[in-house]
């Protein structure tokens, strides 16, 4: 097993106290210990932060069959976070390892790239067996994948009501995306009460948990004025922030603000530019219309 030298413990708090428990036991040889003390490293928990340091001591983990040692390095592999060079491949074999040995967070990850033919082949029915298995085994993440899977009838029997019931109890778990699709069934009065303000409500609180989609609902809502008193300026702070993210019709509301001074100063090559980055994002409706051809 790893060992592990050059932490900075001190104090003797409890949870210095714990983290020093935790390197003993790692460093004799407890698989367990080194994914429990490996969170500690990659948050700077009660020690020096070092995500390289976690890495290894995941791998440890995971070679020990810890398989949430397995869906943290996953993770980390697939983001290329904490200096670990990125390797989507890798990934998908540690969520599979991860998920056989009953970590949840790999079937909950496997199942997204299912959902989105990621690498591996795109098997709506198997994301949504995944889903269910993390979700009953208590992954709440799992749950609000699921549910949006019941609110759009991808892979599974449409169910709007199953879909609130699920993201409701993801969205209690404060999962954003339970909140973002528990704010969208508000919003139309599918499978639940319809109410704005509350769907505005949600949508915030998913956009402040960083759900970029959710800024974009928001921003919707915020523009029109539906559930929250109406802010160009706050719609266009938000369609910014998704249209960051790769939201290709955030950035073409953004574009129509800019042109129409809502919000923004008026700016029409901001707008241009904007729209081009809107057909680049996949959002046709900005792309250039080729003139019809006549016979």
């Amino acid at each position: 097993m790893l060992a592990v030298a050059g932490l900075a413990l001190s104090g003797c708090t409890k949870g210095n106290e714990e983290a020093k428990r935790l390197r003993a036991a790692c460093d004799g040889g407890t698989a367990a210990a080194c994914d429990s003390f490996a969170i500690k490293l990659q948050k700077g928990e009660y020690v020096l932060r070092d995500e390289a340091r976690a890495a290894l001591l995941y791998e440890a983990a995971c070679t020990g069959r810890v398989g949430d040692g397995c869906a943290r390095l996953g993770l980390m592999l697939q983001r290329g976070s904490g200096g670990v060079k990125r390797d989507s491949t890798r990934a998908i074999g540690l969520f599979e390892q991860a998920c056989t040995n009953a970590a949840m967070e790999g079937c909950t990850q496997l199942g997204v790239l299912h959902r989105r033919g990621a690498g591996v082949a795109h098997d709506l029915p198997r994301a949504s067996a995944l889903f269910q298995r993390a979700c009953d085994g208590g992954h709440l993440d799992g749950c609000s994948h699921l549910g949006m899977l019941y609110a759009s009838g991808e892979g599974v029997t449409q169910d709007f009501t199953r879909a609130a019931t699920l993201l409701n109890k993801s969205c209690d778990a404060k999962i954003a995306l339970g909140c973002l699709g528990l704010g969208q069934l508000r919003l139309a009065g599918t499978g639940i009460a319809q109410n704005d303000s509350i769907a505005a409500a949600l949508f915030k609180q998913a956009c402040d948990a960083r759900e970029s989609a959710a800024c974009f609902r928001l921003a919707i809502a915020t523009e029109e004025g539906r559930g929250v008193p109406q802010n160009f300026e706050r719609a266009a702070g938000n369609y910014r922030r998704a249209c960051e993210e790769r939201n290709g019709e955030a950035c073409a509301r953004l574009a129509a603000l800019y042109d129409k001074g809502a919000g923004v100063d008026r700016a029409p090559e901001r707008a241009k530019s904007l729209r081009r980055q809107a057909c680049e994002y996949g959002y046709a409706d900005a792309c250039p219309q080729r003139p019809e051809k006549t016979s």
